[in-house]
């Protein structure tokens, strides 16, 4: 059954979505929200709508639990990513579908920093087209077998949703690009690419709706009272606030994969106070690093007006009586799962293979995505300017980049594909010599084992993204150096081990590694100095720096900051069923106000009794906000105002005084009708008595 809360935010950010056809590509369960128009007037569940003086019926309907059946007894965390972490592939002869877990996916190990009481559940798309017909089998077989509950958006709906909104707007925005015009596609010339176009409110529309989507899943398996649930990243900030309306205490952490823009940035969002807004309704909002946590707080602060408070180490955002927790803490790598694979036996052959492959010879590696911002190509300029500059490298020195394919599109990321194959090109052409071939470019899909055969024979990994959340290509590489105990894989069986990192300084891992050599890659002179550094650099210094790495990795791994963040999320939730809660505001604007467990709703009557009886009466308003609108624009007090605080002054059992902010200028004329009104102008600075104004002194008590 709906929850009588419930309010279409899609109303608010669109109106009209006709245009997108069937959401989910399939059969609507029965419980699915259709589109509605938003009501002017909203009742919401919470303990104080019996204030209200509502019957039994409603009462009951209030209920945070009525309208959703419970799938699960005892706590449970929900995982709510835009992609499962499982692989899902279409049987050989075309029947059905044969599923397994993505082991590379850090999302399916966080999993080990949860408390073994506490079950997993996944609710997040697949990474293929499911047909409709075959959707139900699908979604029975992930819930059933991997705890999962897949959320199937349509091809156009996820187009607009992921590879419009999410990857050709938010992803180059909060990288720092602006969109200064309108990004066409090569092919078409006319529909916006994932290169950082203007903001399209259709493509807003579909983000909201897709949202939504994974909304309305989560509402089929949730239990609100028991469960926790954990969103992460920025495909799904407007999912919270789907949430806090249907369930006002329900425990939601927010996890920010990327960076979060400085606010000179963030401000051109046109949606920027939507999105702020949606994000406070969590309890617990994760960043990686403490630059993107203090960007995000400077946009409430100078966007909002709200101001944060530390209290013995946290740090916390009043939002109408709840605290919202702000954690910042580094994502680690699976140390099991790495160590797994450099525990195979054909690993070894691998190593053994790359080591007699660049005998005698210095390995810089390079393992990046290719998009726009990882720098590839200013890497590959800073490896030629040191071949330049430091001669005695030539046919010594190879940089491996490992180039994963492209995720997006784009002119730009085309241009940048361009510029990296004719610089490798020259490079080898310039340098090369027979048998040496300075760069080593591999733009394909490179399997985990021969990735990780990559790390161990590298003496140094060179990271220069110009922008980057977190990148933990140097966590996984300092864990390769280090081996295993007894294999011949590691770098030294014997011996001490030994790593160097050139990284870059944007990127959300930099703080931690404090023993790396941090560059600036856009200055490409001083990154080939970082660069023949890295490799000149002595054995002791080399271990010692190694030594340091490893164990900030392998004690800050994946599980340590799962379950950080799920401790944090715990105590940030302690308070949800001691406070009386009241969920107010239409679309995106939607907050629950939380009152203090001792708060009671005023009586009138009450009031007008306890005012005849008294015979003293001190009375003291506000002005903007009580005695007059906040956003009105004419700002005089109108003739009823004067009227009923001259009939309040006459009683002389009555004082009555306004304290405003505002200015004696401002105040005095206004008031100028109303002898017996007291005036305390500046917050209590200036007093008024009987039309006289004095300044009152520091150490006067009146």
């Amino acid at each position: 059954m709906m929850s009588r809360s419930y309010t279409n935010l899609l109303d608010l950010a669109a109106g009209n979505f006709a245009a997108l056809g069937p959401s989910g590509g399939g059969r609507r369960r029965s419980g699915s929200f259709g589109m509605k128009r938003m009501p002017r007037v909203m009742t919401v569940p919470g303990p104080l709508s019996d204030l209200d003086d509502d019957d039994d019926e409603q009462a009951a309907t209030s209920s945070v639990a009525s309208d959703v059946p419970s799938s699960a007894v005892g706590e449970r965390l929900i995982v709510v990513a835009n992609q499962l972490p499982v692989v899902a592939r279409r049987r050989a002869d075309g029947r059905g579908w044969v599923f397994s877990w993505d082991e590379d996916s850090l999302l399916l190990r966080l999993r080990d920093g949860v408390p073994d009481e506490m079950e997993v559940f996944f609710v997040g798309s697949l990474r293929a087209d499911v047909p409709p017909a075959e959707q139900d089998e699908v979604s029975q077989t992930l819930i059933d077998g991997f705890r999962c509950a897949p959320v199937f958006l349509s091809p156009e709906l996820n187009e607009r949703f992921y590879h419009h909104f999410c990857k050709g707007y938010l992803w180059p925005l909060f990288h720092y690009m602006l969109p200064f015009a309108a990004q066409l596609s090569p092919a078409t010339e006319a529909a916006p690419s994932s290169d950082g176009g203007r903001f399209d409110r259709s493509a807003w529309e579909a983000y909201v709706l897709a949202n939504k989507h994974f909304y309305e899943k989560v509402v089929e398996v949730i239990n609100p009272e028991d469960d926790y649930i954990w969103v992460h990243d920025y495909h799904l900030m407007a999912l919270p606030t789907f949430l806090r309306r249907r369930f006002n205490r329900l425990r939601i952490g927010f996890f920010l994969h990327s960076p979060f823009p400085s606010s000179e940035i963030y401000r051109t969002l046109p949606v920027r106070e939507e999105v702020l807004r949606t994000l406070l309704n969590c309890d617990l909002i994760g960043f990686h690093t403490f630059d993107y946590a203090r960007h995000f707080l400077s946009c409430c602060s100078r966007m909002l007006g709200l101001e944060y408070q530390s209290k013995r180490g946290y740090i916390g955002l009043e939002y109408f009586g709840r605290t919202v927790g702000i954690k910042i803490m580094p994502m680690g790598i699976h140390m099991g799962q790495l160590q797994s694979v450099l525990r195979l036996p054909e690993q070894e052959q691998k190593v053994a293979e790359l080591r007699q492959r660049f005998e005698g010879k210095s390995v810089l590696l390079g393992v990046d995505d290719t998009d726009i911002f990882k720098g590839i190509n200013l890497k590959l300029l800073a490896f030629e300017t040191m071949l330049r500059m430091h001669p005695k490298w030539q046919g010594r020195a190879v940089l491996v980049q490992i180039a994963n394919p492209p995720r997006g599109k784009g002119k730009e990321l085309e241009t940048i594909q361009a510029e990296i194959r004719v610089t490798c090109e020259r490079i080898n052409r310039d340098f090369g010599q027979t048998g040496y071939s300075p760069v080593v470019f591999i733009d394909r899909n490179v399997p985990s084992a021969e990735r990780l055969a990559y790390y161990t024979i590298a003496e140094c990994v060179v990271v220069t993204a110009v922008r980057d959340g977190m990148n933990l290509t140097p966590y996984e590489y300092i864990v390769c150096r280090q081996g295993i105990p007894g294999s011949e894989s590691a770098p030294e069986v014997s011996g001490p081990k030994k790593s160097m990192l050139v990284v870059s300084e944007f990127i959300g891992c930099s703080p931690s590694l404090s023993g790396a050599i941090r560059i600036n890659p856009w200055n490409i002179e001083t990154t080939a100095e970082a660069l023949n550094e890295a490799i000149s650099v002595s054995e002791q210094e080399k271990q010692l720096r190694h030594g340091k790495h490893y164990r900030y990795v392998s004690t800050h791994d994946v599980s340590y900051w799962s379950r950080s963040f799920v401790q944090d999320l715990e105590r940030a939730c302690k308070d949800h069923f001691r406070k009386p809660c009241w969920g107010i505001g239409l679309g995106f604007g939607f907050r629950v106000v939380a009152l203090d467990p001792h708060f009671s709703k005023l009586n009138l009557d009450t009031i007008v009794m306890s005012y005849e009886k008294a015979k003293s009466r001190a009375i003291l308003l506000d002005y903007d906000g009580t005695l007059v609108p906040q956003a009105s624009i004419n700002k005089e007090p109108s003739a009823e105002i004067v009227s009923i605080i001259n009939t309040l002054c006459s009683d002389s059992n009555n004082i009555v005084s306004i304290v405003s902010g505002r200015s004696r200028d401002s105040l005095g004329p206004m008031f100028a009708s109303c002898p017996k009104l007291g005036l305390a102008a500046e917050h209590g600075y200036f007093l008024r008595y009987n039309f006289h104004i004095s300044i009152v002194q520091s150490l006067v008590w009146c």
